[in-house]
């Protein structure tokens, strides 16, 4: 018997079918957005490994947070994700949105990794 998806996993599922077409060998930058946090990594599928990581539960972001779960604790963590994935060696990266739209909290955290040096 087949199991029956959600809109959001059936939505995720599309997001990474499309991306493992065009990964070659770059690592993804995957976020995940609940409704009071945000959390961004960036992940090495071929070893399995996460190369850098933030989010906004983190001590030193969430003292200058006045909630975690709006588009300027976003903005912070991405260009926090950008400053860890250049001193791990990553300035390529594929952007994993899962199965949220391109829009709000998302939206906002791509365009601050991108203004830090992430290219995707």
């Amino acid at each position: 018997m087949a199991k029956t998806q959600s809109g959001f996993e059936r939505r995720r599922d599309r997001v990474r079918r499309s991306i493992k077409k065009v990964l070659n060998g770059r690592p993804r930058l995957s976020v995940y957005r609940s409704s009071n946090q945000i959390y961004a990594q960036v992940i090495d599928d071929a070893k399995g490994h996460t190369l850098a990581a933030a989010s906004t539960v983190e001590k030193d972001l969430r003292g200058t947070l006045k909630s975690g779960g709006n588009a300027e604790a976003a903005a912070i963590v991405g260009k926090a994700i950008a400053e860890r994935a250049k001193a791990a060696g990553v300035t390529k990266v594929v952007f994993d949105r899962g199965g949220y739209m391109y829009h709000g909290r998302v939206k906002a955290l791509a365009e601050a990794a991108r203004e830090g040096g992430l290219e995707f």
